[in-house]
């Protein structure tokens, strides 16, 4: 633009009048090409709720009927063939997929699977098959391991049939239109019947999980677009035109009661903007964090004890990460608790315990029945106050009983607006990542090391968030492995270094360049150990995804120098594509 004015000042007639003709389009054509810019964070914004104004999609993809099995792969009962009906066989195929994974051994699943398999049972078969020990599901499963093999060893010419198939659904199913922006649908295949694992001990693991029919679906879209059509001979439940939600597609599943939802793709504009929101809220309590600390510990002291109790349990959610406790879904039978509704058997207090005063021993069952267990020193005051909440109760009172978690948001609202118990684990998660990150990145680290640095940092935020996960099965196996090439590794350096020591004049530079490189590859391997061995039992991905600022990450990227897809996937680098535009490398959280 600098030159076009340039040359408008100093060129012939001619010159001026194009170029002015030039600009003056430019003007006329930006607003346009901006308004088809990947983040448009500019954009007006609705109110009264109102998110979108025209809305079209082409609906869910359906889960596949079921094919029978072939005539040569048999079920036996009590060591004897039995041909079963195609509604009860088609359940005993997910227990025969899952027969070697340990959860077909836990009670509670085979319990849950056995009741609702015999719902879609004949009457003949219920009458005969009365013992799951006595059933052999064992050609079932090797069938399905072969039908995996087979698929493993398919043709290039034939996956890549399969890859075009998929690309064509994708484009019919995959994308919507939204307010004139073409947007990405995230799970537009609705999820196949199967069996229901849960996470923890869920003691509704095992249940059958049904076919999602056209019948149950409600579609929602705009009154003014090209509706949905439902497969033929069949109906919608419903067809809504609600523009105050983000949703195209919603059911009710049968295990816990639970509404599910078809929405858009995380790196859609909507959900770029609602993420954004929820880390701009989060720093904002950064802001006023030490002003609400200071006001919950004078509470400590309160007359009043519901006073007292809520701003125990709010020191709860803001020094351990508790969740406030309204998480458990309708109709979960689970004995899962958050800080809210924690119960006097929950907690034992140590007045010292491994050499510290003042310990709070937790152990509940959290959400998902995740179990959590910590050891917590706490400030006397707070202990002092346990003491008290805990006076003449039974284990299974509650240790909270003058708060629920109504009482604790409305109380938050009123300490800053927007203010929740995920603000403040969102709040800390990402705090804790920019601490930590700032103490242990060093800089003249290579590559591999600063990224192990960068695990830890997250590793820390999984343990402040109670983020577990079960060791892999292929663990063990995994870390063999590796360990095998370290040392094979070892040994090419040792035979390297002998080399160098015996090597002529004119070769001892290349011979150094190659201990040296070989030096850096047995150090990647080891740090790739050590982050495998540390995070073992803690599941990163979630607190990343969802707890992290990632403005905090990419910043970390540009400033050291690590490749932004080190970090963070194709598709991650999609959802956080508004945080890798407006991060620098000096942003701190």
């Amino acid at each position: 633009m600098f030159y076009c004015i340039l040359a408008v000042n100093t060129g012939t007639p001619r010159i001026k009048t194009i170029l002015v003709a030039c600009v003056g389009m430019l003007v006329y054509i930006l607003p346009s090409l901006c308004f088809f810019m990947p983040f448009r964070w500019e954009e007006e914004r609705y109110t009264d709720g109102v998110k979108w104004k025209f809305l079209e999609h082409k609906g869910p993809v359906f889960a596949p009927p079921y094919d029978p099995l072939p005539s040569n792969v048999k079920f036996y009962y009590d060591g004897k063939h039995m041909k079963l009906s195609s509604t009860a066989e088609e359940v005993a195929t997910f227990f025969a997929k899952m027969l070697d994974h340990e959860y077909t051994t836990k009670e509670v699943f085979r319990k849950n699977f056995y009741k609702d398999w015999r719902k879609e049972m004949t009457s003949e078969e219920k009458s005969k098959i009365t013992d799951l020990n006595k059933c052999d599901f064992s050609e079932m499963s090797e069938y399905f391991k072969a039908q995996s093999e087979a698929r493993k060893a398919m043709t290039k010419e034939d996956k890549q049939k399969i890859k075009e198939e998929n690309e064509r659904i994708l484009q019919e199913y995959g994308f919507c239109i939204m307010d004139n922006h073409k947007e990405r649908i995230a799970n537009f295949r609705i999820e196949p019947p199967g069996l229901f694992r849960g996470r923890g001990d869920h003691p509704k693991m095992g249940m059958l999980k049904r076919r999602i029919r056209p019948e149950d679906i409600i579609v929602n879209c705009s009154k003014d677009s090209k509706h949905p059509k439902p497969p033929p001979g069949t109906k919608w439940k419903e067809v809504r035109h609600d523009n105050k939600v983000t949703w195209l597609v919603s059911w009710t599943e049968n295990i816990q009661g639970s509404i599910k939802y078809i929405m858009l793709n995380p790196s859609s504009r909507i959900k770029g903007e609602k993420d954004w929101q929820k880390y701009e809220t989060a720093r904002r309590l950064k802001k006023c964090v030490e002003r609400i600390r200071a006001q919950y510990r004078d509470d400590w002291k309160s007359k009043e004890m519901r006073i007292r109790q809520r701003a125990v349990a709010l020191y709860f959610i803001d020094k351990l990460a508790l969740r406030a406790g309204n998480e458990k879904e309708e109709g979960e039978t689970a004995d899962t608790v958050g800080c809210c509704s924690l119960r006097v058997e929950h907690l034992t207090l140590h007045q010292e315990m491994d050499g510290q005063e003042y310990v709070v021993e937790f152990d509940f069952l959290g959400k998902d029945s995740i179990r959590y267990y910590n050891k917590v020193p706490v400030e006397k005051r707070v202990f002092k106050n346990l003491q008290l909440f805990m006076e003449d109760k039974e284990p299974e009172d509650d240790l909270f009983d003058r708060l629920n978690t109504s009482i604790l948001n409305k109380h938050l609202q009123e300490l800053m607006d927007g203010l929740t118990a995920k603000v403040f684990r969102t709040y800390n998660a990402s705090i804790t990542l920019q601490q930590q990150l700032n103490e242990i990145t060093n800089s003249e680290d290579n590559v591999p090391a600063k990224i192990l640095s960068y695990n830890r940092a997250n590793r820390a935020v999984a343990i402040l968030c109670n983020h577990q996960r079960a060791p892999p099965k292929t663990f063990e196996k995994s870390m063999q492995n590796l360990q095998t090439k370290i040392d094979a590794k070892k040994e090419q350096l040792a035979d390297a270094k002998r080399e160098l020591k015996m090597s002529k004049y004119l070769a001892v530079e290349s011979k150094k360049k190659a201990v040296q490189r070989i030096e850096e590859q047995l150090m990647k391997l080891e740090v790739q150990a050590t982050d495998r061995e540390e995070n073992k039992q803690i599941a990163l991905g979630t607190s990343k995804l969802n707890y992290l600022d990632p403005r905090i990450s990419i910043a970390w990227c540009k400033k050291f120098g690590i490749p932004i897809e080190k970090i963070y996937n194709k598709t991650q680098r999609e959802k956080f594509a508004w945080a890798i535009d407006m991060a620098e490398k000096d942003f701190q959280f």
